[in-house]
């Protein structure tokens, strides 16, 4: 038998490792901790809303809440107005991202847990007690037990970027925040419709502290308020990050939460700019990938 020249063991060697890498990827790829996503199809849709939209979100606001700040603080006025956009395919995850799915990032990459201290929250000037946030806060074991499947709050925007980029890392795929305009087409559809449903505001249709738990809950508890191309959580749950910045330091957010009641707020159409260090329990995210 002749024996390979040391050229021949390099090559066989290179071989060798190349088909454990890709080995690797394959299993990394079928791993239960990736998010799962649907495709939106390029194509033209309707963003933004008009005065009717506005006033109909502010009339909601005032019937839950019995008063009219929404309207005072002109919530719904820096809403684009209705329009015609187009955007290329992409794919966007079905749900936000869950704790047990950040949590194999942290384990990773020794990135930080999700949580936040008395001092930093009370600079935020939130109406939440600090007590609130311990029921979302991780510990030494991981996130709270029996909130795996809930989504994963106490991120700021950079701590959704970076979850994003190791995500890209293992997987060899381009995963990033989503744009506000690709957010709002995945969760309305097509057609301008004022809820990721249809046009009617239905409180059994989302996680809102209208018939909420004033909590999180399992992603996709409610699948009777999907959008058109089955996008989960999209009203009410969490806000979520997009990379559409409303200023400097600061990001819009998108989606309405279980602390909001109206729900004006949770329309798609519906916008609002929170500064890009803030770690927030009615704050997650979900990514964007380009599409395959």
């Amino acid at each position: 038998m002749l024996r390979p020249g040391g050229a021949q063991l390099t090559l066989w060697f290179a071989i060798f490792l190349t088909a454990l890498v890709l080995a690797a990827c394959a299993a990394k790829s079928d791993d239960v901790s990736l998010p799962e996503t649907i495709k939106i199809p390029a194509g033209p849709f309707i963003i933004g809303s008009d005065r009717t939209e506005r006033e109909a979100a502010y009339q909601l606001d005032e019937a839950a809440y019995g008063h009219q700040r929404t309207r005072q603080w002109k919530w719904y006025e820096n809403e684009p107005d209705r329009q015609i956009l187009e955007l290329p395919a992409y794919a966007i995850t079905r749900a936000p991202i869950t704790k047990a799915q950040y949590a194999a990032f942290v384990a990773a990459s020794e990135h930080p847990a999700p949580d936040v201290d008395p001092d930093t929250w009370a600079g935020y000037k939130l109406i939440h007690p600090y007590e609130r946030t311990r029921r979302h806060a991780w510990g030494d074991g991981g996130y709270p037990a029996g909130r795996g499947n809930h989504p994963v709050v106490l991120v700021t925007h950079a701590d959704a970027m970076a979850y994003a980029a190791w995500l890209s890392l293992r997987t060899g795929q381009n995963w990033r925040l989503p744009s506000e305009a690709e957010w709002e087409k995945a969760a309305r559809g097509t057609d301008g419709r004022r809820f990721p449903w249809g046009d009617v505001f239905d409180a059994s249709f989302l996680n809102s502290h209208d018939a909420g738990p004033f909590d999180t809950l399992p992603v996709g508890s409610f699948p009777q308020g999907a959008s058109p191309f089955g996008l989960l959580d999209a009203a009410g749950q969490v806000f979520e990050w997009t990379a559409t910045p409303e200023r400097s330091g600061r990001f819009i957010v998108k989606g309405g939460s279980w602390d909001d009641s109206g729900c004006g707020i949770c329309r798609p159409a519906a916008r609002h700019g929170r500064p890009e260090t803030l770690k927030h329990i009615l704050i997650g995210f979900r990514l964007v990938r380009s599409h395959d």
